[in-house]
């Protein structure tokens, strides 16, 4: 039975769906980093919000973790990259409280524009200073909306309902897009020139990180107010301040800062700024459906693989992911037998997808298949971290579909390009379910792949099959089965066969030294 810890409050209806699909699940909730440690070794899962921090050493400990699941969007608190190398699935749930988080941001956007919250204060204070809080409307105002995904979106079509004009910076929104939601496209630099109100809803990332700061503000007009319910760190906090002194910033609205929590600020207190404590995903609402669906999420990958919302490896579907099991073991069987084959660096890696298989979500195919291709010479690889190995080692890797097979009616082909040339191996099902290599560098061969195998590549000779197998005999080993295949136009061919133990370096040696062997290669599965 699979266990899950959930370490930060999780509604019970949350904790039902874990128990209702017969996973275990312990709650755990404000364990020090130390207590942590100790206990998640015996878990395949992690559920959390905000308050546990997932650190590498955390991940360190964890050796039976499979997924560590958010319930909200932020991941700052956990420790990705160290999460990608030990095969650990992250997900968050960034819909649940897109909503509740676009109309916060809304809400703080009218408490800057008529001061509400100080004109608050102030009456509760007796005071009744009516001239004192002289605010501005919204109507007709240019909004600048940087960042226009779930949240963005939201926020730009409550915005367009208030009348006001939206222009929007987001470099992965398509004009289509923009059109779409009523809003112009422009660059940053214009969006800051324009913009009266000026709203954040980016991820923090190193691109965007101190995003808002001392050269960014200057090009922003005067009187110009911010609001941020995306990332602390997107603001540089001093900056801010500054700004605000001096009056170039007429306001700013922040539920989120540099350090939380925060019990002090360099900008608490100020008469220009409102401050709430990270309230963006604070709605029962919200609150329940984020836990609801990471609870969700987590029970679907460990109970059938799918994979939804992962930040580190591509989403599965739980419809998906029986159709791509037999492909799954496919791509493994393909990739794995081209990094054996592979004895230089690799400098480009094509997987193209023939047949039935392009119909298919081939995402997490190609990440299998560079798995199994890597392994021979990359020790840590695994299923999340193969595509990062790739990109850090400037392979390129291309993907190509096409719904006819020639001669198949599914067809994985994968092909290597090295400094030492080109490899490729293709491989179909049988019967829907088993996985069979049928080519290898273009040579037609069928051949099911066991748990030890002998490769060889030869000048095509009559007697050759014989010394082959008597040399094997002669050392004492089982011929389970024997493949075949020839290049006629070539003179070459090759043999692919299935034995009973390891091919050890002295066997090896002999097979290599019969008269016309190429090349001599024992694989294992």
């Amino acid at each position: 039975m699979p266990r899950v810890l959930i370490s930060d409050k999780l509604s019970p209806a949350a904790v039902q769906i874990f128990h209702d699909r017969g996973i275990q699940a312990d709650v755990k909730v404000g364990l020090s980093p130390d207590q942590l440690k100790a206990v998640i070794g015996g878990y395949d899962g992690l559920a959390i919000r905000s308050g546990t921090r997932v650190t590498a050493d955390v991940l360190a400990a964890a050796g039976n973790l499979r997924v560590v699941g958010r319930a909200g969007i932020g991941i700052d608190n956990i420790d990705v990259a160290a999460a990608t190398a030990r095969g650990i699935v992250v997900m968050n749930t960034p819909f649940g409280n897109s909503i509740t988080t676009a109309e916060h941001a809304i809400a703080m956007m009218f408490g800057i524009a008529r001061d509400i919250p100080q004109a608050n204060a102030s009456t509760h204070a007796g005071k009744w200073e009516k001239s004192r809080f002289m605010g501005v409307e919204l109507f007709g105002k240019t909004l600048g909306v940087i960042g226009c995904g779930n949240i963005g979106s939201i926020v730009c079509d409550r915005a367009i309902g208030l009348k006001m004009k939206v222009v929007s910076y987001d470099p992965f929104l398509s004009q289509d897009r923009a059109r779409t939601l009523g809003v112009e496209k422009v660059e940053l630099d214009d969006l800051l020139a324009r913009a009266d109100f000026i709203t954040l809803h980016t991820p923090l990332t190193e691109a965007t990180r101190n995003l808002i700061s001392a050269p960014t503000i200057a090009k922003m007009k005067r009187g110009v107010r911010i609001i941020n319910c995306a990332r602390g760190g997107l603001i540089v906090e001093a900056d801010l301040k500054a700004a605000l002194d001096s009056g170039h910033v007429a306001g700013a609205a922040l539920d989120v800062l540099q350090e939380e929590p925060a019990p002090s600020n360099i900008l608490f207190g100020h008469d220009r700024v409102i401050c709430t404590p990270h309230l963006g995903a604070a709605t029962v609402e919200a609150q329940e459906n984020v836990a609801l669906q990471v609870a969700q999420q987590i029970s679907d990958f460990l109970l059938t693989g799918a994979v939804a919302n992962a930040i580190n490896m591509p989403s599965v579907s739980a419809e998906d992911a029986p159709r791509l099991r037999p492909y799954m073991g496919l791509a493994a069987q393909v990739g794995r037998f081209a990094g054996q084959l592979t004895d230089h660096a690799v400098r480009s890696v094509t997987i193209d997808y023939l047949g039935q298989v392009s119909d298919l979500n081939t995402r997490p195919l190609t990440a299998i298949a560079l798995e199994g291709l890597f392994k021979c010479f990359v020790e840590t690889v695994n299923l999340v971290n193969a595509p990062v190995i790739a990109r850090e080692r400037n392979i390129q890797v291309t993907e190509t579909r096409n719904d006819i097979a020639s001669n198949y009616h599914t067809l994985v082909k994968l092909s290597v390009v090295t400094d030492g040339g080109t490899r490729s191996v293709a491989g179909t099902l049988f019967d829907g379910y088993r996985p069979r290599i049928v080519a290898i560098d273009g040579i037609p061969v069928e051949a099911g792949i066991g748990p030890f195998m002998l490769y060889v590549t030869n000048v095509d000779r009559p007697g050759f099959i014989g010394r082959l197998g008597t040399t094997l005999g002669e050392a004492g080993v089982n011929i389970a089965t024997f493949h075949l295949g020839r290049d006629p136009a070539a003179g070459n061919a090759i043999a692919l066969i299935e034995i009973d133990q390891p091919v050890d370096g002295g066997l090896l040696e002999r097979v290599r030294a019969i008269p016309h062997v190429l090349q001599a290669k024992a694989l294992q599965f």
